[in-house]
């Protein structure tokens, strides 16, 4: 008996079908963030990162033309399981034959090359305006500015943005999420918080007055406790987002590094399951905060798969991630981080939920810890094995990474 029918026996003592839970992963869809490639500089704009973001580190070999993170993606992807969906920020649009338009006036002409390179792969598309790192981001206020030109011109470029990932959606045939994150807010305490709230429900009023095909765009809202510079106030808070969110049938979209670091997302996942069809989350790693380092395989992010998946909810979760190193090897990143997500939701659906709810119900809190502590020492990574070598992958990838920045990544910082 190989290792892994020996795991299948072993969860199947539980009452586990690991064939069952495999099927499952394979056919979960993931979004993964394009801009770990370059560290979220895009390509409209030289001005270095602004707007409560910050990347540290300067490992070899950041992509700095769309060619060259067109072709980190790939890379990485090939490395990555499962059923993936590309994600991009308005900022990394592609002008050709010497034109550029700002971000206000941008088209789904902008982002021909992207629908091409992903559907030649097989890939869908997410899409997120882009509220930062932009002259018009002014004293780190965009939608919630009190100067109406500028309220203006972001208006404008989230409602071109829909006109985009409906674009997207249409020649994918997959439905794009559009996720709205501002940097809005204050160093020091506010005089007002009120009225710059009020400036931002009202943006975002304007902005969804626009039509759009709901069943090809899902529009989410991000919220944020704080950033660099605007450490005292965010505009955009948990309560404002979910409550716009809930307000205007649009999707509330939770990061798991943008709370206080007691609060924990896969403890608002059932809340927000329970009144909203659809929920959106950005997986992401903080250390003390929004630091975005790469996912582990650490107990928040297998409690917030736990949620996904003992909830019945993998149609309705739309997962996507977001974190940016460039300390490290920016595709080992990316691969690290993904595989790391994939182990977490093969973890929830080895548990026999079932049963564990049961034991719950019944008060049965002794028979709950030692099944749930034997779980933990249950044979997952030759389950893990199992689910890679069907995919052609295994668990050796960093030697590959190793060969690609050899030949390809350090040739860049060499021209």
């Amino acid at each position: 008996m190989n290792r892994y029918e020996s795991a299948k026996e072993i969860y199947k003592s539980f009452g586990i079908d690991t064939e069952e839970a495999i099927k499952k992963l394979n056919e979960t869809m993931i979004s993964v963030h394009c801009w770990q490639g370059d560290d979220v500089v895009g390509f409209d704009s030289p001005s270095a990162l602004s707007g409560g973001i910050q990347t540290t580190g300067n490992y070899p070999g950041k992509a700095t033309t769309p060619e060259e993170l067109m072709q980190d993606i790939e890379k990485a992807f090939s490395l990555i399981p499962g059923k993936k969906k590309l994600n991009l920020h308005a900022s990394y649009a592609i002008f050709e034959d010497g034109e550029f338009v700002d971000r206000d006036k941008l088209e789904p002409k902008h982002f021909k090359k992207w629908v091409q390179f992903a559907k030649s792969h097989g890939w869908a598309l997410d899409f997120n305006p882009t509220l930062f790192s932009h002259s018009m981001v002014k004293d780190n206020l965009t939608l919630s500015s009190p100067d109406k030109e500028t309220r203006e011109f972001w208006i404008n470029h989230c409602k071109q943005c829909i006109k985009i990932s409906e674009y997207f959606a249409t020649q994918t045939g997959v439905p794009c999420v559009m996720n709205i994150w501002i940097p809005d807010g204050l160093k020091d305490i506010p005089a007002d918080r009120f009225t710059p709230r009020k400036r931002f429900k009202d943006s975002l009023d304007e902005i969804l007055s626009v039509p759009y095909d709901k069943s090809k765009v899902y529009i989410t809202l991000e919220s944020k406790v704080f950033g660099i510079g605007l450490e005292s106030y965010t505009v955009g808070s948990a309560e404002f987002s979910l409550s716009y969110s809930t307000y205007k049938g649009i999707t509330p979209l939770m990061d798991n590094g943008h709370y206080h670091p007691t609060e924990m997302v896969s403890d608002k996942i059932s809340s927000l399951l329970l009144f909203h069809d659809k929920i959106a989350l950005h997986i992401t790693r903080p250390v003390r905060w929004d630091s975005d380092h790469v996912i582990l395989l650490d107990d928040e992010t297998k409690e917030i798969a736990k949620e996904i998946i003992r909830n019945d909810a993998l149609d309705r979760v739309l997962i996507a991630t977001d974190y940016f190193d460039a300390s490290i090897n920016r595709i080992s990143a990316w691969v690290t981080g993904l595989r790391n997500l994939h182990k977490a939701l093969l973890f929830a659906l080895l548990q026999p939920n079932d049963m564990l709810k049961k034991l719950q119900d019944e008060n049965n809190f002794t028979d709950l810890m030692i099944i749930q502590e034997a779980l933990k020492t249950a044979p997952l990574g030759d389950v893990w094995d199992e689910y890679l070598k069907r995919q052609g992958l295994d668990n050796c990838y960093a030697e590959d990474i190793k060969k690609y920045e050899k030949q390809v990544l350090c040739v860049r910082n060499r021209e």
